[in-house]
């Protein structure tokens, strides 16, 4: 019997006459010359990946559906910021079950973004509403870390008088979760941070502190009122951040009304699974006056060429490829499709929505609390909004529940936490008042109507939520579904062509890879709940980390990093903590190639190193005399160097062993940053180039989606002396003996998204896995070769190769046409592309990756395109207003009055098949400048 294999499906070109005419184009008689040409001798793997053959997807389909029966969604009454809650079916079909939604890229480029930037801006605008603040950004990773960014917006917000104090104090209050106290801790450390915790009602200011940092509600239920301590704080220069849930926020005062300078936490319960730990959209809010310091993407509105409403990022400075080892924060992704499922969730449900969701969670807590006290259990708190903290003993009632199929919180052997949300029903709370009553050997009583509410009069709302017309106007199903299909259709995704960025790898999100997140095993588990629940994820989570560990050569691997960037940072805290381990915690200076993505110099930053830049020689390769001059230089306070492979530049460096030598014999560890990883499986991998250390981005080589931003995963890989320090969790036991504090909120970071990328190595097995890697080199030197005589190839390798991308050089574009490679990019859109990575890493280029997984056929109109494109910036030459420098045209624009010199149909339809499919960017070239100049990140209309 035999089945179609995935990489036949997978891989874009698997017609054995298009591969010929494809080698012949490059000028090689095989791929396997080719790759020879490509990939240094001394680097070759010398024997296949240790993998099993490939799975068929019918296979897989039945694998991974049973590995998702053996966990066991018990319901769940853990909270702990993870809760049960009802994801619209209207959302989740349309858009988290929507490549239309989950393979578009970041919004960088707008004109073709508007839908995500519209559904994105619902998110900004619902936390604000929420929150009280007045600017918000558009999303971050989990509740931890955006605490941790607010702890280090707040230091950087120290006055000069602070700073010269040296004010390095945080007051953290205990009742803070203790997944946000582990971020903090391992956030603080490398910037020397001093964390105070105690508790906030009897604590007094001292001057030394420059931030505090509260629960809202707290960790254990208590609802308290903050507005004392917040003026404490604001009296002696300290600024306050509240850790907020955002549901209790439709019950609760904001905490913008009571003082807070930052609010941030998780949107989880607002319409997304709990998928046993992520992905899950983080949130932060400020006041407008610390906009600059605000880490993350901030959404914001702007007018177009034609003065329309057009919406943008804005406040771009704060990006890391411009900003580098100077970046408020190193974040690259943000879980951006979660949050737009969030904005969705707020704009079908509206204020009376969220009120009803609140209530029906505060309720069932409610009326729990009198029948508990009815039954003579003592309540830690008085005034709480949905979660209980009983004074109990734990082994009865832990027992009593699991009988039930119930999982509570047990913060001690005499405590029970449970919390309530808004799928809770009155049978549930019946279920269990009748086992805290079964452990007293009472019978419950039966309230005849709700409990009062618990909240003090004080904190009570009384401000409007959702009062923008855009939460009121979509109430029904068909038009939830419309307004969804519209913002669709403003955008461009992978549903609509290739998106041939250079850097990102945006390849093929199976559809095979993507059903099993919609199964009920995963998505239901929450991420503190026994393992032995977790019988299929713990399996998967255990084959996983063996496959990548496989794959790279090393010895062991941590998934819990949830972003590309937190990956980079959890890499270099493993080696620091190394070093330290062996008394040389004097180890700081990193080597960073002055080619690097900007987030490595900005990870070092974070992770508390001094930065030494290693210069790049003409054909972009590492200068490996400065590398080692520098290395011995620093020898006695190396602690390593950031290299990525093959290079930024889309090289196979042929010294990167030379290279790794002279790094560890200065005493340094070496960490590969894997975003080019896709040019390596199966054919080399760091462990066998020397590296101590990768990270992975799991959204890229290994398929996960790229969401319109996130979410992403960034696992990381380490050699055997490093696997004690990988990170731990303080909840859940996972990491090494050594290991350093959590880099994550949740153990496993993101755990929903791993089946894509188990799937991904199952389906393609070893022998599919080399032979994607191996397309996707034929790709990028075919587009190479058959653009050579229109576009050069900036750098290529020692034989005229390149790697998996190119750069293409259009430095003389503005010189000789009065063009920019903007402006090429805005045309690309009338062709119905997203344009290559722009001006990166070289100013005014097009760095192109056409991945593995497109036909050619796609690459062909493409590059057909580029073509075409720079005929028309000939033509163009010495005119102002010509069809490149006006692009992108909108439908409207080509049916209203015509004034330019060349016509509507030179246009919209500049090539014949262009006609077949015509995508219509929503809006014309957008004005950055106005958007920041008048700065508006809220719905407006």
């Amino acid at each position: 019997m035999s089945f179609d294999t995935f990489a036949d499906r997978h891989i874009g070109v698997s017609n054995p006459d298009e591969l010929k005419a494809m080698l012949d184009t490059i000028g090689v008689g095989s791929v396997d010359e080719l790759i020879a040409q490509v990939i240094p001798q001394s680097i070759r793997l010398k024997k296949p990946l240790d993998l099993p053959a490939g799975m068929s997807e019918y296979e897989f389909a039945a694998h991974i559906r049973a590995l998702a029966d053996r966990n066991h969604p018990l319901r769940s009454f853990i909270g702990m910021g993870y809760y049960p809650c009802a994801v619209p079916a209207a959302v989740a079909r349309n858009v988290f079950e929507n490549p239309a939604w989950y393979t578009s890229y970041t919004p960088y480029q707008a004109e073709i973004s508007q839908g995500r930037l519209e559904a994105l801006l619902n998110f900004q605008t619902a936390v604000l509403s929420l929150t009280g603040m007045e600017i918000a950004n558009c999303s971050l990773l989990d509740e931890g870390t955006a605490t941790a960014e607010a702890m280090l917006m707040m230091f950087a917000l120290r006055s000069r008088d602070a700073v010269k104090e040296g004010r390095t104090q945080l007051f953290v209050d205990r009742n803070l979760f203790p997944q946000t106290l582990d971020l903090l801790l391992t956030r603080s450390e490398p910037f020397g941070i001093e964390l105070i915790v105690d508790d906030y009602d009897c604590y007094e200011f001292s001057g030394k502190e420059f931030g505090a940092v509260v629960q809202y509600p707290a960790a254990d239920g208590a609802v308290r009122d903050y507005a004392a301590f917040v003026e404490a704080a604001h009296a002696h220069d300290a600024k306050v951040t509240a850790v907020a849930d955002l549901l209790s926020l439709a019950l609760l005062k904001a905490p913008g009304e009571w003082g807070a300078d930052i609010c941030v936490g998780s949107a989880q319960r607002l319409g997304t699974p709990m998928g046993f730990g992520g992905p899950h959209a983080g949130y932060m809010a400020t006041r407008e006056a610390y906009k600059r310091q605000m880490p993350g993407r901030i959404i914001g509105v702007s007018v177009d060429r034609l003065g329309n409403r057009a919406l943008r990022m804005a406040l771009q400075m704060r990006e890391q490829h411009i900003k580098r080892e100077r970046a408020t924060s190193n974040i690259c992704t943000a879980s951006a499709l979660m949050a737009s499922m969030v904005g969705f969730y707020c704009v079908y449900n509206g204020a009376e929505g969220l009120r009803r969701a609140a209530e029906t969670a505060h309720t069932a807590a409610c009326d729990t609390a009198r029948a508990l006290a009815a039954l003579g259990y003592k309540l830690t708190n008085q005034h709480f909004f949905d979660t209980l903290d009983i004074e109990a003993e734990a082994a009865v009632i832990q027992s009593l529940a699991l009988e039930r199929g119930i999982n509570f919180f047990y913060p001690s052997e005499e405590r029970v936490r449970l919390s309530f949300d808004e799928v809770t029903t009155p049978d549930e709370v019946a279920e269990v008042v009748a086992l805290f009553a079964e452990a007293r050997g009472r019978k419950p009583k039966v309230a005849r109507s709700h409990a009062p509410s618990t909240l003090p009069e004080a904190l009570r709302r009384t401000s409007p939520i959702l009062t923008e017309e855009v939460f009121r106007s979509h109430r029904s199903e068909s038009a939830l579904m419309r307004y969804i299909k519209r913002l669709e259709h403003r955008d461009i995704s992978l549903a609509d062509s290739m998106i041939s960025l250079g850097s990102c790898t945006m390849k093929l999100n199976a559809a095979a890879l993507m059903q099993p997140l919609s199964l009920a095993g995963f998505q239901n588990m929450h991420p503190f709940a026994p393992v032995e629940q977790a019988e299929g994820y713990m399996e998967l989570i255990a084959a996983l980390e063996r496959d990548l560990a496989t794959i790279t050569g090393l010895a062991a691997c941590s998934l819990q990093p949830n972003s590309g960037a937190a990956g980079e940072y959890a890499g270099l805290m493993v080696i620091r903590a190394y070093h330290q381990s062996k008394g040389q915690g004097y180890r700081n200076v990193i080597l960073i190639p002055a080619s690097a993505h900007g987030t490595n110099p900005a990870s070092a930053a974070m992770a508390g190193m001094k930065i030494v830049t290693v210069a790049c020689d003409a054909k972009g390769n590492i200068d490996v005399n400065d590398l080692k001059t520098k290395a011995e230089e620093h020898a006695s306070e190396l602690c390593g160097l950031m290299v990525t492979y093959p290079s930024t530049h889309g090289v196979f460096e042929s010294r990167i062993r030379e290279i790794v030598d002279a790094v560890h014999d200065a005493g340094g560890q070496v960490y590969m940053d894997g975003a080019n990883m896709n040019a390596q499986v199966g054919l080399t991998n760091p462990g066998y180039i020397g590296a101590d250390v990768c990270h992975l981005n799991l959204h890229k080589t290994f398929a996960m989606p790229h969401g319109g931003g996130g979410p992403g995963v960034g696992p990381i890989c380490v050699a055997a002396h490093l696997r004690p320090f990988l990170p731990s969790h303080p909840i859940a036991a996972t990491g090494g003996d050594e290991g350093i504090t959590a880099v994550a909120s949740a153990p496993w970071g993101s755990a929903l998204l791993l089946p894509i990328t188990y799937g991904y190595i199952k389906m393609l097995g070893g022998d599919g896995l080399r032979r994607a890697t191996e397309m996707a080199i034929v790709n990028a030197n075919y587009m190479s070769s058959a653009l050579a005589a229109e576009y050069r190839t900036y750098y290529s390798g020692e034989t005229g190769r390149v790697g998996h991308e190119m750069i293409l050089d259009l430095t003389n574009f503005k010189h000789d046409y009065g063009i920019d490679c903007g402006d090429i990019a805005h045309r690309l859109m009338d062709y119905g592309f997203h344009a290559p990575t722009l001006s990166f890493p070289v100013h005014e280029t097009l760095m192109v990756e056409p991945t593995e997984s497109e036909p050619k056929a796609e690459m062909d109109r493409f590059m057909e395109a580029l073509v075409h494109i720079k005929r028309e910036c000939e033509a163009a030459a010495g005119q102002e207003d010509n069809v490149v420098r006006n692009a992108p045209h909108t439908a409207v624009e080509i049916a209203g009055e015509w004034s330019h010199p060349y016509s509507r149909r030179e246009a919209a339809f500049p090539l014949g098949w262009i006609a077949e499919a015509k995508f219509w960017p929503y809006v014309s070239k957008i004005d950055n400048g106005y958007g920041d100049r008048n700065l508006v990140c809220r719905c407006t209309e």
